[in-house]
Formats: structure tokens, C-alpha cells, sequence
């Protein structure tokens, strides 16, 4: 069986902090030997903070990961529904312009998303890196502005054009902190998954957190349901002490 996938990206302090994924087939499989495994490589590589997702999880896997010095920190719900759609779209977007829109979107963002593991805090080059990737199309990235030019929300599509069926992924949206109240996020919704669908997709997926009930009801609403969750798990792991052989 392969070794799970890991990364590391650099933080402030120049010490790494570690990302593992591990299917939960695999880990009903090999167990806490798994996850000890993924603990001993980030020890060896330097120790940090590791947040470990199991893919399709349960929550019984709760336990496995305790028995490696893992603890719950988080889950994740893939909802999805078909597409189209039966409700029309009465919110004016544009998409993304590369370039030109970086600095103002990035700062609607970070504000909406202000301490969040994964989208906050982006600088130039995390979104850099994002427009870099295969799947990165401007076009379905959505932006409405305010009265006065300035945007107040956005929704992110992204094409998993490798599943069958392929699937449309609301990656992002979010509305700035200043314009909630106004009811942007539905119309986000649905103008991504139109967007979508006008490219042909008939599935439309997203995450959200499951603590964060308020999206889950919007979702809910519009007719997502639950596909399957991850779960993450958190350790700060320690590198190994150095040895000498006192020569």
C-alpha cells in the first residue's frame, strides 16, 4: 500500500506545518500502524503541527486516531444535488479578472474568512499558486460588486472534470463581512451552480464545515445533501531528540 499523502508549507516562524490524507478504507485496513506511520515521518522531517484528514470518515475513527496521539479537531461535509437549478438567478456577477481584481479580492477574502484554516490569511502567492492549477478558469469565477464597483462577494467554481459524472465544485464563496444581512450568499449559490451547468455539468458539489450550521441550512435549502464527511485530525508533533556517539 502507498505511504499517504503528505505535505508541508512553511509558517512564520520558518517551522513547517504538515497536511496527511488518509482514506478511511485504508485505515480500517492498517489502523493506528497507519497513523503512527504518518506521526513518524513528520517527526522526521521536523515535527510541527500536523492536521491529519480521513477521508470518508466515520466517527468511530475517532478512537484509531486517539491511539495515535491524534485528536477530533473538525469535519467536513460533501454535499451535493443535480443540476439544474428550478430557481432563476437574479443576481448580476462577472467573472474574475486576473491581474486586476487580485488585491481587492483578496482583501474581501481574508476578511470574510479571517482566522479559517484553509482560506484565510491568503497572500499573492497563495493565489497565485491556485491560478496556476489545471483546473483554474477565470471565467467561473464569479464576482458581484456593490453600487459602487467594489466587490462584496464572490463564488469560486472549479470542474472535477476526472470524475464520472464530472462534478461542478462551489471551492469558494463567501460575502464581505460589510454587506452581510443582504441575502448575497443564496444568490452566490445559484449563480455558480448555473455557471455550471451552462458548462455542462450535472452534479454540483461543495464543502462545509459541520460545525458551521447556518451554511449548512443554506445548502439545505437549495437542495444539497450530505455525499459522505472527512474528518481532521490535530497533533503537534516533536522532532526526535539528536544523539551523539560522544566522538
Amino acid at each position: 500500500m502507498p505511504e499517504p499523502e503528505l505535505e508541508a508549507t512553511p509558517r512564520p516562524d520558518n517551522g513547517p506545518r504538515w497536511t496527511a490524507r488518509v482514506h478511511a478504507a485504508d485505515l480500517d485496513r492498517e489502523g493506528e500502524r497507519l497513523l503512527a506511520g504518518v506521526v513518524e515521518r513528520v517527526a522526521a522531517g521536523g515535527g510541527g503541527p500536523l492536521t491529519l484528514w480521513v477521508l470518508h470518515a466515520r466517527p468511530d475513527h475517532d478512537t484509531v486516531a486517539a491511539g495515535a496521539a491524534l485528536a477530533f479537531d473538525r469535519e467536513l461535509l460533501q454535499l451535493r444535488r443535480p443540476l439544474p437549478v428550478d430557481e432563476p438567478v437574479d443576481l448580476a456577477v462577472r467573472s474574475f479578472r486576473p491581474g486586476t481584481d487580485d488585491a481587492a479580492w483578496l482583501a474581501v477574502n481574508n476578511r470574510a474568512f479571517a482566522g479559517h484554516p484553509e482560506q484565510g490569511g491568503w497572500e499573492q502567492a497563495t493565489l497565485d499558486a491556485r491560478r496556476a492549477e489545471p483546473w483554474f478558469d477565470a471565467d467561473g469565477f464569479l464576482l458581484h460588486e456593490d453600487g459602487e464597483g467594489r466587490i462584496d462577494g464572490f463564488c469560486w467554481t472549479k470542474v472535477h472534470a476526472d470524475h464520472d459524472p464530472p462534478l461542478g465544485e462551489i471551492y469558494a464563496i463567501a460575502v464581505d463581512p460589510s454587506a452581510a444581512g443582504q441575502s448575497l450568499g443564496h444568490g452566490l449559490v445559484l449563480a455558480g451552480l448555473d455557471w455550471l451547468h451552462r458548462h455542462g455539468l450535472t452534479v454540483g458539489m461543495l464543502y462545509v464545515d459541520a460545525a458551521n450550521q447556518r451554511a449548512v441550512r443554506l445548502y439545505e435549502r437549495l437542495g444539497f445533501t450530505p455525499h459522505h464527511a472527512d474528518r481532521a485530525y490535530r497533533a503537534d508533533v516533536l522532532s526526535p531528540p539528536s544523539t551523539s556517539d560522544g566522538a
